[in-house]
């Protein structure tokens, strides 16, 4: 049986989490409490490391390309609007013409210009 050790050493945190020690020590330690080992050596609560890590996957985390009816992920619904489908007025036409105004104030300026 494998047991995990509780207290992960500053040495061996940044490959616990897959980075570099460089990154550690500049993204992850100053969010960790440091726990003394002996006379000089630093340790992390692994517990800790993994939080960290959650809520980092959590705020940058991403579902990666899958096929469709592949995975364990269920397909939901989105609602687009919380109000269902209501009648209202297109502003579409609205604004090609205000771009043809636009288009139109833009090349008349250059005509009289040349």
């Amino acid at each position: 049986m494998d047991i995990l050790p509780r207290l992960i050493r500053l040495r061996d945190a940044p490959t616990y989490l897959g980075m570099d020690k460089n990154r550690f020590n500049a993204e992850v330690r100053p969010y960790l409490v440091e726990i003394p080992i002996g006379s000089q050596g630093i340790g992390f609560d692994r517990v800790d490391l993994d939080a960290w890590f959650d809520e980092y996957k959590e705020r940058n985390g991403r579902l990666g390309n899958r096929k469709e009816g592949k995975g364990p992920w269920r397909k939901e619904k989105r609602v687009v609007s919380s109000r269902g489908e209501r009648p209202g007025t297109s502003t579409r036409s609205s604004e090609e013409d205000e771009f043809a105004r636009a288009v139109e104030q833009a090349t008349s300026k250059k005509r009289k210009d040349t």
